[in-house]
């Protein structure tokens, strides 16, 4: 199957941030996020609907200059995931589950970005936890970058809002893939 889904932009209201664990107040400014992780279709090529992934960070955020925007920076990240009530899961506060979110224990597998209905945020984001890692522009010590939101291979502790991992600016992985923000 082709996909030819548009893409499609979703506008997330700025406020401040209880940001990560410690919740340190970060202002967010408004801003639009593509509804779902990038798939290939949304970029010109031929897809199934599953988030485009392989890119280093590099890439990834040249791709989203190109596309007229830039991937968000961490704690936009986690207030698009959030909310202003700090959800703990990008749905609510409900555990993970197959019909949520696409994390270790479903299918082992990349599914199409709209596969989790019950796993949309009350703005109408898809995939923010599970189905793959989201590039940050925000950078790490050691050359690497933060990336959110889990994988299909990931545990449900992954899957929560405040959760953040790093991977290494270059690694083109089959399980990090991207989102792309703009001004509103």
């Amino acid at each position: 199957m082709i996909s030819t889904r548009p893409m499609t932009w979703v506008p997330v209201p700025g406020g401040t941030c209880l940001f990560g664990d410690r919740r340190r107040p970060v202002r967010v400014r408004d801003l639009e996020w593509t509804a779902t992780p990038l798939t290939p279709a949304q970029v010109g090529w031929e897809d199934d609907g599953r988030p485009l992934i392989g890119l280093d960070q590099a890439r990834a955020a040249q791709l989203a200059a190109d596309l007229g925007g830039r991937l968000p920076r961490s704690v936009e990240w986690e207030w698009a995931a959030s909310g202003a009530e700090r959800r703990l899961y990008p749905w609510g506060e409900e555990e993970p589950g197959a019909a949520r979110a696409n994390l270790r224990g479903s299918c082992g597998r990349l599914t199409p970005v709209d596969s989790h209905p019950q796993g949309v945020t009350p703005g109408g984001l898809w995939d923010m936890a599970g189905n793959c890692w989201e590039w940050t522009a925000s950078p790490t010590i050691g050359a690497g970058f933060v990336v959110r939101g889990g994988s299909y291979n990931s545990l449900g502790l992954y899957a929560r809002c405040t959760f953040l991992n790093a991977a290494p600016a270059e690694l083109r992985s089959p399980g990090i893939g991207l989102r792309v923000v703009r001004a509103a």
